[in-house]
């Protein structure tokens, strides 16, 4: 089997580098924090001291970062230690545009695809993650398909951009979720009559991932996304849902935690 390095080992990252150790890879692994490679260490992966020592074997390079600055850095030092006839996979939710700025990094010989991931925490630990594909991922579907189904979406940066859509509609949903919620508190309604009529209208995915408990999505790393999304196109709806996950992350208590919790904050937001 191909030798991996992957690079990123958060809430996402770890998960997803398990499935490979679980297939039988021979797997290296980095994080900027060390400590969060032991756990996979144990289970038979080698940590690499840095980005550029964990791809200069590697036959499939996979990173999943927490946005462009994080992988524009890793970039800077992992492309002058790819071997031609690497395959590098971007997997980081970061946009078209990043993903092309990064195709014109790469030395000759390196193929690049960016195959970022529909699904959170629970879905990566089980290996039933939506892989959307974009480029050319034939060489390496197959390892994909260890994360979830593969999708392909055609030229490069189509899967980066197709998840921008994806949690786009996502985290508005979300948020919509909220506002219907503060509107039933002001009008006095139980919670869970509220709840359980949305639960059963159309809105019944986006009240199942306003009140996960679950799963893990940082308001933070919405708040990027959303960011992306409107940096691309004029999004009156979803600048006000950045607004509203931009005032949760400003809550220390909240920044870091799932969306969930923003759906608190956004109910209990005076000014909204």
């Amino acid at each position: 089997m191909e030798k991996i390095a992957f690079l990123g080992l958060g809430h996402m990252g770890e998960p997803m580098a398990r499935q490979l150790l679980r297939a039988g890879h021979s797997l290296t692994v980095w994080n900027r924090t060390p400590a969060k490679t032991g756990a996979l260490v144990a289970e038979g992966a080698v940590a690499a001291a840095s980005p550029a020592d964990a791809v200069r074997q590697a036959d499939v390079v996979i990173t999943m970062l927490a946005g462009p600055e994080a992988v524009r850095e890793v970039a800077d030092a992992i492309v002058p230690a790819l071997r031609p006839g690497t395959h590098w996979v971007e997997m980081s939710t970061v946009g078209p545009d990043t993903v092309n700025e990064l195709a014109g990094r790469v030395p000759d010989g390196v193929t690049l695809v960016d195959a970022p991931v529909m699904g959170s925490t629970d879905k990566a630990a089980a290996g039933r993650l939506g892989i959307l594909a974009g480029g050319d991922a034939a060489a390496v579907e197959h390892v994909l398909a260890r994360f979830g189904p593969v999708t392909r979406t055609g030229a490069l940066g189509t899967g980066a951009a197709l998840k921008l859509v994806v949690n786009t509609a996502v985290i508005g949903g979300v948020a919509l979720v909220a506002e219907a919620m503060k509107l039933a508190d002001a009008l006095g309604l139980a919670e869970d009559t509220a709840k359980d009529a949305l639960a059963t209208g159309p809105l019944a995915g986006a009240v199942a991932r306003a009140f996960a408990t679950d799963v893990h999505f940082g308001s933070d790393l919405a708040v990027k996304d959303i960011a992306l999304a409107t940096e691309a196109a004029r999004l009156p709806a979803m600048e006000a849902v950045l607004g509203h996950f931009e005032a949760a992350a400003a809550d220390p208590d909240v920044v870091h935690e799932d969306i969930a919790r923003a759906v608190t904050h956004i109910r209990t937001r005076r000014d909204t």
